[in-house]
């Protein structure tokens, strides 16, 4: 894509030009001279299937990437820029991804602003997400990539007010931005009638007008002797094509969403409770198979160090859908799925060697659809610039129709080695 090559051209002449010394003895880098900040890295990263898979490649990852970070700050605003070069060898291609490509500035001291590509999250939720409706990169995770990458970037304006009364965050998406869900060109998923892969690659009709096919999401929070109670509003569209037309084609159906959630100490540790009322604009009672129906979803969660340098956290999620009786009685699905949906998780961060090497368990399990996902890591930092990171992807299901056990094939060890600048 024209604008693409664009800006990584753009970016690779701003990294030379930045990290250029001037002739002069003496004098200190241009970054430096003009408070400019330059970081990135380089990364390879490869993984393989655990299990044959006759719709995807052997290989799950096989990436060489480039990640350039510039950071500008002035007394008055500050902008930053961050992209990813990768060369895929997966789908044998040359890709490219602004993550971040945003302006701030403070006019006041009680509003700021900012406006551009950026990585927005909220909520208390630790890996599941109930009122942070901001786009996820799935693939990204159940391939292996770093966390980091699980979130996507939004095309956005991003205000903040601070008040006596409670914070205000609001934030604009001009145009719908959906998660990067999985579309069988690099994950094999369950299509409604078996698994598929590279053979049926999700055509999806993603709603693209800008202005028209925008999302409005608020954010109202406040601290009360400790504790932080937040209230969410949310309205766009669900974030992955769930619902099929008879067409066969995935599209996106509209949703509104109002949540609450409160955080604060708990004894030793730190208690959350979050909940979210889903509402499918486009089917409120339920009828439309297509659509997928409203929706109730409940978090409670707590974490706390168990012993030194090993953090652990406990959450517990449900998903209850509304109008079940409807549904059942017109979906086409083979195998519908229950009104109650049961996910435990777990997280263990382990710290040792100086906080040099971390090892590291995402665990969720669901007891409704007997299913399960792992998602364990290791990273030792051997100095401040070379990092090693190894890990896996592990699917478990009694059916391939449930969300974690439809991947069971995408079972994966992974390993990358990171260098830093």
């Amino acid at each position: 894509m024209k604008g693409a090559t664009a800006l990584a051209t753009l970016a690779l002449i701003m990294l030379i030009w930045a990290g250029a010394v001037n002739l002069h003895a003496g004098e200190r880098p241009m970054p430096e001279r003009l408070d400019t900040e330059v970081h990135g890295y380089t990364e390879l990263r490869c993984g393989a299937r655990l299990q044959d898979d006759s719709k995807e490649s052997d290989a799950s990852v096989m990436e060489t990437r480039l990640q350039m970070e510039i950071l500008k700050t002035t007394d008055w605003f500050d902008l930053k820029y961050k992209g990813d070069a990768w060369a895929d060898g997966v789908s044998e291609q040359g890709e490219y991804d602004t993550r971040e490509l945003w302006f701030f500035a403070r006019p006041l001291d009680m509003l700021d602003v900012k406006i551009g590509r950026q990585i927005l999250t909220w909520g208390t939720g630790d890996l599941v997400f109930l009122n942070d409706l901001f786009p996820k990169d799935w693939r990204s995770f159940f391939l292996g990539r770093a966390a980091e990458y699980l979130k996507a970037p939004s095309d956005a304006v991003r205000v903040g007010l601070f008040t006596d009364v409670c914070d205000i965050d609001l934030v604009y998406t001009p145009r719908f931005d959906p998660d990067r869900f999985i579309t069988g060109e690099y994950v094999s998923y369950w299509n409604g009638d078996r698994i598929a892969g590279q053979d049926a690659v999700v055509n999806d009709v993603t709603p693209n007008t800008w202005f028209k096919d925008d999302e409005f999401a608020a954010r109202l929070s406040r601290t009360f002797t400790g504790y932080e109670l937040a209230a969410y509003g949310y309205d766009g569209f669900w974030k992955t094509p769930n619902a099929r037309t008879r067409g066969g084609q995935a599209t996106f159906s509209r949703l509104r969403s109002l949540g609450a959630s409160l955080r604060g100490q708990v004894g030793q540790g730190i208690g959350n409770a979050e909940f979210a009322w889903y509402r499918s604009l486009d089917d409120t009672n339920g009828h439309d198979p297509d659509v997928p129906n409203s929706e109730l979803r409940y978090l409670v969660g707590y974490s706390r160090e168990i012993v030194p340098d090993c953090t652990a956290t406990l959450q517990y999620y449900v998903e209850q859908m509304l109008d079940y009786s409807a549904y059942r009685e017109n979906t086409y699905d083979s195998t519908p799925r229950d009104d109650l949906r049961h996910v435990l998780t777990l997280q263990l961060v382990q710290l040792l060697m100086n906080q040099n090497l971390e090892l590291a368990l995402s665990a969720y399990c669901c007891p409704s659809d007997q299913d399960a996902y792992l998602r364990p890591t290791v990273q030792y930092t051997c100095t401040d610039h070379l990092t090693l990171e190894g890990g896996g992807n592990i699917f478990l299901g009694e059916s391939r129709t449930t969300f974690f056990g439809q991947f069971e094939n995408n079972t994966n060890l992974y390993l990358a080695v990171r260098y830093s600048f």
